[in-house]
């Protein structure tokens, strides 16, 4: 396989590219400007640390979403994983089951719809935005089974305390993320796995052809998206007291979206986990400070659909060009 120079890809990268991270900061501090002249209560400590605990759960499901983006793939069904995930979780508290054994339960119940997804996207050779489409349906569905559509409340106060409590002023969510993001850019930029992830993107013939297990690799991805999805569920379900079977409706546009302001792109070989984690807190702020203004949310909702069209068709500009 043809091994790319990418610092010479880097170098003929657009400044936007080239400084995406950077930027990123930039706009979402700009942001942060507008609205506190607007509203001064948006930089209230109460409001930022509501800012934060808003962010953790979208940025966890847009984590796993960039490991499936990097092999050129997409996870639609991360949102309906979220919400079968949550109502799991609230049922099986509420029976009395303890936390942690539950929590393993719900990673492994994440991985498992993940594995699913890679055996219909690699074996059964179904596109996998038709694949997860399938799987994000069956999902809903399954959750809306479960949870006979009503609302399950009266989640331990043991399980509600990860979500309420802070350390150092800081939400031990924040601290959970930020876990999550540090092993997450570790084996994308470190490990075999993780480039076997971009030369798929790349092109997955070469990388065949280059040794890469690409069904391991693409089971992979997936399990690690739904396993993410399932975690963002149980941690859902500890901030909202009660597990709701719309829980993640729509998340997996936030995700994708989160993951492509962040520098992800859907032609493949490309992501980062600090770009998608900026990426969610800069959709975070867009709700954020829409609620604190009184815009209504359908508007935020075409501004997201907006934004996130925008920054394809630039990246789309980009790859004509290469």
């Amino acid at each position: 396989m043809k091994v790319r120079d990418r610092s010479l890809e880097s170098a003929k990268a657009p400044i936007w590219k080239r400084m995406s991270q950077y930027t990123l900061v930039l706009i979402m501090l700009a942001m942060w400007v507008v609205v506190f002249l607007f509203e001064p209560r948006f930089l209230s400590a109460e409001n930022l640390t509501n800012l934060g605990r808003q962010t953790v759960i979208i940025a966890i499901v847009a984590i796993g979403q960039t490991f499936v983006i990097i092999t050129k793939g997409i996870d639609l069904s991360v949102g309906s994983t979220v919400g079968l995930a949550s109502i799991l979780s609230a049922q099986l508290l509420v029976s009395g089951m303890p936390a942690v054994p539950l929590f393993v339960l719900i990673i492994l119940i994440g991985a498992l719809v993940g594995l699913i997804n890679g055996f219909i996207i690699y074996d059964m050779k179904i596109t996998p935005f038709i694949a997860t489409l399938g799987t994000m349906t069956i999902l809903r569905g399954a959750t809306l089974l479960a949870s006979g559509g009503k609302l399950i409340s009266n989640v331990p106060k043991s399980i509600t305390k990860i979500a309420e409590s802070t350390f150092l002023g800081i939400p031990w969510l924040i601290y959970i993320l930020l876990i999550i993001a540090i092993i997450g850019a570790i084996v994308i930029r470190y490990t075999v796995f993780g480039r076997s992830l971009f030369a798929i993107g790349s092109s997955e013939e070469s990388a065949r052809l280059s040794g890469v297990n690409v069904r391991t690799t693409t089971y992979g991805a997936y399990v690690v998206s739904g396993a993410l999805a399932a975690i963002a569920g149980f941690l859902l379900t500890a901030r909202l007291a009660s597990g709701i079977p719309t829980a993640g409706d729509g998340y997996e546009l936030d995700a994708i979206a989160s993951s492509v302001i962040g520098g992800a792109s859907l032609f493949g070989a490309q992501g980062s986990i600090v770009g998608t984690v900026i990426g969610a807190l800069i959709m975070s702020t867009l709700r954020n400070a829409g609620n604190l203004l009184g815009i209504e949310p359908f508007w935020l909702q075409i501004a997201v659909g907006a934004l996130l069209v925008l920054v394809v068709f630039f990246d789309q500009l980009q790859k004509r060009k290469a």
